[in-house]
């Protein structure tokens, strides 16, 4: 089965083992805040649910739960009918009595009660916590593309003030987002290659961004050469251009002049471009008697130029 770059990076970032309690609060309140939404069951019971396509990213969101509260916690797996391809898994958390507390804790409401539309300042005080909430962002809803094409990775957000929130926080970790709109939502999103490699490197996808980086120097590696390709191919095509120029002056010269009628000092080059058509300027110094310096060939081919200009 063929795994898009992105899943493999989710793959790994879910893999990542955190340790603090505050770092697993900011990473699941990306999630929560990304991916989730709360949900009132059947029976009234208030749910926590974080939705994601990614079997990693309901792994971890299940053992960030699992870390930071005592909740039932339940995992459904759907299935689109109409493909029978496209799994979703659906990771809830049934909430208690302090549901309120819970809410605060994870920076989803603030202390009036009142939903916290952009990124909880309580949430991300120290860097480390800044890298957590990116990973979960990106893990809820972002994408990097292949490097063997063009370098974009993105992560859609919920509202514009999300947005700009996640915007400042990633540009204290030295990651300059941009924003565009697409279908009503807010999309942030980096173009720059080295810009990427650096978010890879922050939210901690080590071995994607080996990739990224052996794909991106090769990548590199390979427009040099293209470009030096290009280059010595039109040096070589000015070159013959020249080249062709000066044999058809130097053959006009002698229909009109004859060989003898080219001054002395020119006759010898003259007659060697004739027999020597491709040869450079720096060739033809070197066949002449007394060798003669590239420069030197081309102020005398040039007076063999004007010469014929003349005629």
């Amino acid at each position: 089965m063929n795994t898009s770059f992105s899943s493999e990076t989710k793959n790994e970032l879910a893999r990542i083992v955190i340790g603090d309690k505050c770092c697993q609060a900011a990473e699941l309140s990306a999630l929560l805040r990304f991916n989730g939404r709360l949900e009132l069951t059947r029976n009234k019971r208030k749910t926590l649910c974080i939705t994601t396509d990614n079997a990693g990213t309901a792994r971890k969101a299940f053992k960030l739960f699992k870390s930071l509260s005592e909740f039932p916690l339940t995992v459904i797996m759907e299935t689109k009918k109409r493909f029978n391809t496209n799994r979703f898994y659906m990771v809830r958390a049934q909430l208690d009595i302090e549901n309120a507390a819970v809410l605060k804790k994870l920076g989803l409401i603030d202390q009036e009660k009142g939903l916290v539309f952009g990124v909880a300042p309580e949430m991300v005080k120290s860097r480390c916590c800044k890298r957590a909430y990116l990973r979960g962002a990106f893990l809820a809803r972002g994408s990097v593309s292949r490097p063997g094409g063009s370098y974009h990775l993105e992560i859609t957000c919920p509202s514009y003030e999300l947005a700009e929130s996640v915007q400042k926080l990633s540009d204290g970790l030295g990651i300059n987002f941009r924003i565009i709109e697409r279908k009503s939502r807010a999309v942030l999103y980096l173009k720059d290659s080295e810009q990427i490699a650096d978010c890879m490197r922050i939210m901690g996808a080590n071995y994607a961004l080996l990739e990224f980086e052996n794909i991106r120097a090769f990548k590199s590696m390979k427009n040099q050469v293209n470009r030096q390709v290009n280059c010595e191919t039109a040096n070589l095509e000015k070159t013959l251009n020249a080249s062709i120029r000066q044999v058809e002056v130097i053959q006009q010269l002698i229909d009109k002049i004859a060989v003898q009628g080219i001054p002395e000092q020119l006759r010898e080059l003259a007659l060697l471009r004739l027999d020597y058509p491709d040869a450079t300027l720096r060739e033809l110094g070197e066949m002449m008697n007394p060798s003669l310096s590239k420069s030197g060939v081309a102020y005398r081919m040039r007076k063999i130029e004007k010469l014929g200009e003349r005629l």
